[in-house]
């Protein structure tokens, strides 16, 4: 996808794959909660989404009122569930959007990473257990999609420190047969400018080629700076997604359903800030 400042002016073909790994990344979030994240996976065959904690992506196998109901059982009333969807978000009586808007979806069959090695004296290193209140303290400030105390659970993040300052991250969510997914991409407003992004990128792709498996991200569709890093990368758009933030109501606020989602408020509360992938 080749991008200018304010439009996409072309769209390259998808990245050939295989039919099997297709449908998979067709349902990205419900592939991952029945396959490589099933073990995480909270719900059954009309929808099932990841633990509170871990956050709120939230798939079903097609876009129905008996998922949403199923999908309701799962989700407490006032928290939300973001789902990716193939066609307009069709939302019922029960649930309230929080955001809507367009995803693309990219995958790296041939990925250009850039040389691992620390720069400017930082150090680069694993995250672990105890950097997650400043992964959520950086995810709150710069919002790379939803990101919770336990979200890195789903996967390796690696971080970048400046006297023991979190500055930049990036690591894996969403995982399916044979593709893994770069998630969490964030550089704090501070630290902007200084490759920090590319460069945790290649690490966490460096390791999931390593495994044999292919990386594949999310983002905005306006996010065009974002886009144009991740092309650098070896990323290719292959399709687009509808976003749906929806929030489950409770029994006192009731409504009719909204019918098609428009965009409205940020998930993290914090908006205004810079969204570098979802």
């Amino acid at each position: 996808m080749a991008v200018t400042q304010g439009a996409i002016t072309e769209k390259k073909a998808s990245p050939m794959i295989d039919e099997t790994s297709a449908a998979m990344l067709d349902n990205p979030i419900w592939s991952a909660l029945t396959t490589e994240h099933a073990a995480l996976a909270l719900g059954g065959n009309k929808a099932r989404r990841y633990p509170e904690e871990i956050g709120p992506l939230s798939g079903m196998p097609e876009q129905t009122n008996e998922g949403y109901d199923a999908l309701a059982a799962l989700v407490s009333a006032g928290d939300i569930a973001v789902l990716f969807l193939c066609e307009p978000p069709r939302v019922p009586a029960g649930w309230t959007l929080v955001r809507g808007g367009e995803l693309v979806q990219m995958v790296a069959l041939q990925p250009k990473m850039v040389p691992c090695a620390a720069r400017d004296g930082v150090e680069v290193r694993e995250l672990a257990a105890g950097d997650a209140p400043a992964m959520v303290e950086l995810a709150k400030l710069t919002e790379p999609g939803p990101f919770r105390l336990r979200t890195m659970e789903l996967g390796t993040f690696f971080g970048i420190f400046d006297a023991g300052r979190l500055l930049a991250m990036a690591g894996k969510r969403t995982q399916v047969p044979g593709f893994v997914e770069v998630s969490g991409v964030c550089t704090h407003p501070d630290a902007r400018g200084r490759g920090y992004a590319r460069l945790l990128m290649s690490w966490v792709m460096e390791e999931i080629v390593g495994e044999g498996k292919t990386p594949f991200l999310h983002a905005f569709g306006d996010n065009y700076g974002a886009i144009r890093v991740y092309e650098a990368l070896g990323f290719q758009l292959r399709r687009t997604f509808e976003l749906a933030a929806v929030k489950r109501q409770g029994a006192a606020n009731r409504q009719q359903g909204t019918g098609p989602l428009k965009p409205a408020a940020d998930l993290s509360g914090a908006p205004g800030q810079s969204r570098v992938s979802f």
